[in-house]
Order: C-alpha cells, then sequence, then structure tokens
C-alpha cells in the first residue's frame, strides 16, 4: 500500500494543474456579477476592488448608478465607489433591501453584458438592468450598471 501511495502521489501531483476547468481560473461574467454582489453583501471591500474598472466607473459622465436618486452622484475617486458599495452607502442600503435575481449572460468576445434585476420587497417594482462586464488582464470586470430609470 505505501509503495501505491509513493507511485501515486506524484502522478496525482501532475494531473491536478490540468483538472482545474477554465471556469475556476476565469469565472464566466454572470459568476463575476454574483461573487461582486456577495461581495457587497458581505462588506469586502477587497474582493470589490477585484470585481471593479474603476477607470470605467470614474470616467467623466458616468451616469450614477444607484436606484431611485433624484439627483446624480458623482464619484471622483476609487474610494468614493467602495464607500457607496459598503457598509454605510446609499447604494449598498439600497440594492440590499430588495430582491436581487441575476440572470442570463450574453458574451461578445471580450464584452459581456449580465441581466441584474432588483425587486422592491414593499412595492414588487422591479429595476431592470444590463451590467457590462469587460476582461481586463483575462479577467472579467464590472465597467457600467447600465441602470435603467423608470422613464426608460
Amino acid at each position: 500500500m505505501k509503495r501505491l501511495t509513493i507511485f501515486l502521489l506524484p502522478v496525482v501531483l501532475l494531473l491536478l494543474p490540468g483538472c482545474s476547468s477554465k471556469g475556476d481560473t476565469e469565472p464566466n461574467a454572470r459568476r463575476v456579477v454574483v461573487k461582486m454582489l456577495k461581495a457587497v453583501e458581505d462588506n469586502d471591500r477587497d474582493a470589490l476592488m477585484h470585481y471593479l474598472d474603476f477607470a470605467s466607473l470614474l470616467r467623466p459622465g458616468y451616469r450614477d448608478y444607484a436606484l431611485q436618486m433624484d439627483s446624480i452622484r458623482t464619484f471622483r475617486t476609487p474610494n468614493d465607489i467602495l464607500d457607496d458599495l459598503t457598509e454605510g452607502g446609499l447604494t449598498r442600503e439600497r440594492w440590499l433591501s430588495m430582491q436581487r435575481i441575476v440572470g442570463n449572460d450574453s458574451l461578445s468576445g471580450d464584452s459581456a453584458f449580465v441581466e441584474v434585476s432588483f425587486i422592491s420587497k414593499e412595492t414588487n417594482k422591479q429595476y431592470y438592468n444590463k451590467w457590462g462586464l469587460r476582461k481586463v488582464n483575462k479577467v472579467w470586470k464590472i465597467f457600467s450598471f447600465g441602470v435603467l430609470r423608470e422613464d426608460q
């Protein structure tokens, strides 16, 4: 038995890297959205930094992504966005007060859109969105929350 273990251990160690699926090292776009929403729920700033494309989210003219906004807020730094998506942040509070449903993703090369709906628990009103993702160094990052307002 000991000889078998000594023989099999190196074989298993050689095969392990090949056993991981591409999905484990490079999650699909939908899974990234699910993990990002979980990071918001868990108040995990480090994880949020991994899932967000800050350069795109901070570009001039980018629309506010919070639901039910009367005025448009401007974010100037990555910390502004992280503060908004973690404990005490307006967007976090609104998102967590609603049921969140992550739908299908549609891929086009290194870009993807993922359907995300928020449903008010009080009014049953649905806020439908398509979040935009792109691959940055082979990793999906969210570059747009694509919030669709009532009047759209």
